[in-house]
């Protein structure tokens, strides 16, 4: 039977964090989206509406940022409870890390100007490769020993 290593409670504290910033990313969606006038299920502004609309070129970026925080969380999540079973410091940490970007990436997009996104992404895609290797090398520690 395993146990979890001392530290692994920082895991949950530090994944929390990933879904509070989908909540708030969802509230600003719902926001730009009343503010731009586009109705559901319409899940982004037409290139017409955006030409002749700041409101909907904002919406679009507010909608892009919450739907690529979505595409990889999953591997965040998984990646740092593997991670968190031989590194739970290190895990947490970079799953905050990975949140903290997340902000400045969402800040960034929702500016209407996408290239502001930039910094953001930056940081949270190193901490997802991060978190990648981090729990690969785990995996492969948990394995059992061939003798």
């Amino acid at each position: 039977m395993m146990s979890l290593p001392e530290g692994y409670g920082y895991i949950p504290s530090s994944l929390m964090t990933i879904g509070w910033i989908l909540i708030w990313q969802g509230l600003l969606v719902g926001k730009y989206r009343k503010r731009a006038g586009i109705g559901y299920p319409q899940m982004y502004a037409e290139k017409a509406e955006v030409q002749g609309s700041q409101a909907a070129l904002r919406f679009n970026c507010m909608q892009r940022a919450h739907q690529n925080t979505l595409e990889s969380a999953p591997m965040v999540f998984v990646s740092t409870v593997v991670a968190g079973l031989k590194y739970p410091a290190l895990a947490a940490a970079m799953c905050v890390a990975y949140s903290f970007g997340r902000i400045i990436y969402t800040v960034g997009y929702k500016s209407g100007q996408p290239e502001r996104r930039l910094y953001g992404g930056f940081i949270s895609n190193m901490t997802v490769l991060g978190l990648a290797s981090s729990a690969t090398y785990a995996a492969y520690q948990l394995l059992p020993q061939c003798h």
